[in-house]
């Protein structure tokens, strides 16, 4: 099949060649003094850091979901990616792993230079935040599968740890605290409930103005899931067990990293729901079990530590501008959570 053929099917060999280019050139400027190799490789090389003992590489692969069709409908592509690497980070930065190199993977149908561009800018900047190689990615043209204009996007993050240093909950003892370290909004769950409620049922435009919120619908929706790598970084020896807010919400999560005989008691008082959140339970009349399952609520990441280590956490944590709270605590019992 000759090139015009292939591109009279959808698949613009040109068009990518350029964003291609414009890709190594994203890529070259998120490289670190651990990247090893050139760009365009079929492999990204970096090397593990000095002064390990014994380096466990921590590796993990996630996605942003359906947050993509919101940047596509606001033609804002430039942030997405920087969610990818912060979503990333902040799962293996449970395990205390700092993050090393990242790869992306951009799919999609009939999407021009500039919207690649912007996806991968938005990876790149995420790699340049944590000082964190973008080693390579892929880039993948698949008219058919995807309609013209959509895309997914998908990113694997290799971190180190010192393995006596890694961290897995089995620390976790009654008597430690619960502390939650605040959300930017949604981050990335939740999103296909969230559409059908905000635009299939409510009638939202993007540019609505949310009631207690400084943005519009689209701002709101679109903000940077944040990292708590500059947050908990200092105090990882401090706590017993992190657990990152994502799918499955505050029980599905806090629970994964529970030992036996341990529950941990969430108090329910202990903060105000977010705006955004009391317009999703109020307009998609959902019920509480539902928000809690679906959605994070405003609590990002959940740190279990040592009583006596709650002000040294939050002190890091405002240090690092982000708000926290006490949540609750760890208790004998079954092995999960309760909120009272």
């Amino acid at each position: 099949m000759s090139g015009s053929q292939y591109a009279a099917a959808g698949v613009d060999l040109a068009g990518g060649d350029a964003a291609k280019r414009r890709i190594a050139a994203l890529v070259q400027g998120a490289r670190t003094p651990h990247s090893v190799g050139k760009v365009g490789a079929f492999g990204g090389m970096v090397r593990v850091p000095e002064g390990y003992r014994r380096p466990v590489l921590v590796m993990s692969t996630d996605g942003v979901g359906t947050k993509v069709m919101v940047a596509r409908e606001a033609g804002r592509y430039d942030t997405v990616g920087e969610d990818l690497v912060n979503h990333s980070v902040n799962d293996i930065l449970v395990h205390g792993a700092r993050p090393l190199a990242f790869l992306d993977y951009v799919a999609g149908a009939g999407l021009g230079i500039e919207e690649t561009a912007a996806i991968v800018e938005g990876v790149a900047r995420g790699c340049r935040n944590h000082d964190m190689a973008l080693a390579g990615g892929e880039t993948a043209q698949m008219p058919g599968l995807y309609r013209p204009g959509e895309f997914d996007l998908a990113g694997t993050i290799v971190g180190v740890v010192e393995e006596d240093a890694a961290i897995h909950g089995d620390a976790i003892v009654p008597g430690d605290v619960l502390i939650a370290l605040e959300s930017t909004g949604l981050h990335t769950n939740g999103y296909t409930l969230a559409r059908a409620i905000l635009f299939d049922r409510l009638k939202l435009a993007l540019d609505a103005v949310i009631p207690g919120t400084e943005g519009t619908l689209g701002q709101v929706l679109l903000a940077v899931h944040r990292s708590y790598l500059a947050a908990l970084m200092p105090v990882l020896d401090r706590v017993h067990g992190l657990a990152h807010i994502t799918g499955g919400g505050i029980p599905g999560n806090l629970a994964r990293i529970l030992p036996s005989g341990c529950e941990a008691v969430v108090d329910a008082a202990s903060w105000t729901l977010p705006p955004l959140f009391e317009l999703l339970q109020r307009g998609g009349e959902v019920s509480q079990d539902e928000m809690l399952d679906v959605f994070n609520l405003g609590v990002g990441m959940i740190v279990v530590a040592p009583a006596d280590q709650a002000d040294p956490v939050r002190s890091a944590a405002t240090a690092a501008g982000v708000p926290s709270w006490m949540l609750g605590e760890i208790r004998s019992g079954a092995a999960g959570v309760r909120l009272v």
